[in-house]
């Protein structure tokens, strides 16, 4: 039961948090170039559609935490130092997705007057944050410090 666990757990990791990661990523450049020229219907519709996968894939990556919590304990380690350092930063990568870049890409893909190029660098800080702190808990789910698989 363990290997199926960790196995959706690692596939949800792929398939969910890569998507966000991208995307989150692409917004920035992209919510530049609407700005440039809000004419431009084909940005605008790219700017929705990453905003859309940000938003579609946040919901799906639930699915991570919840089988990562019931992998680490059936293999018996939710006390271990680099799965709570790993805990901790997910709830602060879903924090910073939750409460910083999607109302951000909200506030952009709803034209909001106030949503200027200041908005867009900000918003490119948010996601590298985020994407620094996903980066993170995948080296610490890789490394697993102290660890006694000889890894």
């Amino acid at each position: 039961m363990t290997k199926f666990l960790l196995a959706v757990h690692v596939l949800a990791a792929i398939v969910a948090i890569g998507p966000v990661t991208v995307a989150a990523s692409m917004f920035p450049p992209a919510a530049r170039r609407v700005l440039d020229d809000a004419g431009d219907d084909r940005a605008s519709a790219t700017l929705h559609t990453l905003h859309r996968i940000c938003r579609v894939y946040a919901g799906v990556g639930i699915v991570v935490p919840v089988f990562g919590f019931a992998t680490a304990s059936s293999l018996g380690v939710l006390g271990d130092a680099w799965l709570i350092v790993s805990i901790v930063l997910t709830a602060l990568a879903a924090g910073v997705l939750a409460a910083l870049i999607l109302p951000g890409q909200n506030a952009l893909t709803a034209g909001d007057a106030s949503a200027g190029p200041e908005a867009t660098r900000r918003l490119g800080m948010y996601t590298g944050l985020f994407n620094l702190l996903w980066a993170t808990v995948t080296v610490l789910m890789i490394v697993r410090p102290g660890s006694t698989t000889g890894v």
